[in-house]
């Protein structure tokens, strides 16, 4: 059995993902509003069910680690035709989220086994489920990492809008094939 489990965010986890989003390993990436109401903002569609991804928090021994999130490609279209010109998206492929809250809990090997084991619970919870395809900006090399040693290989190289506007627009494609 994994230490690792996940449940669906709620607003009550606002306060602590507040907390994460200002941490500097992750505002470097993530550069969201830590605040309660852009938090509602970003998160409250998801939790009301209104907005497609699912977002869980990450628990590793029950205790909170990080936020991760996925979503089928194709319910974000002008996502998927961005993704398009630079790698094969099958039919039924997802894309994943992640971060760690607290930097002591970084470079320890949680992040690639919480990712390692959100994926297989997509393969097992979504028969229609083929790939997981995960965009990440080329100077995150500890993502790319992460990725690496989840199983997940680097298949691509391109331009995509980044998530925090500082950076460029150069990204690492990263794809893992369903396992069942």
């Amino acid at each position: 059995m994994s230490v690792y489990t996940f449940r669906p965010i709620t607003r009550q986890d606002f306060p602590l993902l507040g907390h994460w989003l200002t941490q500097p390993h992750v505002l470097r990436w993530w550069a969201d509003d830590p605040s309660p109401q852009a938090l509602e903002v970003d998160y409250g569609g998801t939790i009301d069910g209104t907005e497609p991804s699912e977002v869980f928090i990450a628990l590793r021994a029950g205790t909170p680690l990080g936020l991760i999130q996925r979503f089928r490609l194709t319910a974000y279209p002008q996502y998927l035709e961005a993704l398009r010109p630079l790698v094969d998206v099958p039919a039924g492929a997802y894309s994943i989220d992640y971060l760690i809250g607290e930097r002591d809990s970084t470079g320890r090997g949680w992040g690639s086994e919480m990712i390692r084991v959100f994926t297989q619970a997509i393969w097992r919870e979504d028969a229609q489920a083929s790939a997981v395809i995960v965009p990440v900006h080329t100077a995150n090399a500890a993502s790319g990492r992460a990725l690496e040693k989840a199983g997940f290989s680097c298949v691509a190289s391109g331009l995509l809008e980044p998530d925090n506007p500082v950076d460029d627009w150069s990204h690492h494609i990263y794809r893992a094939d369903a396992q069942r």
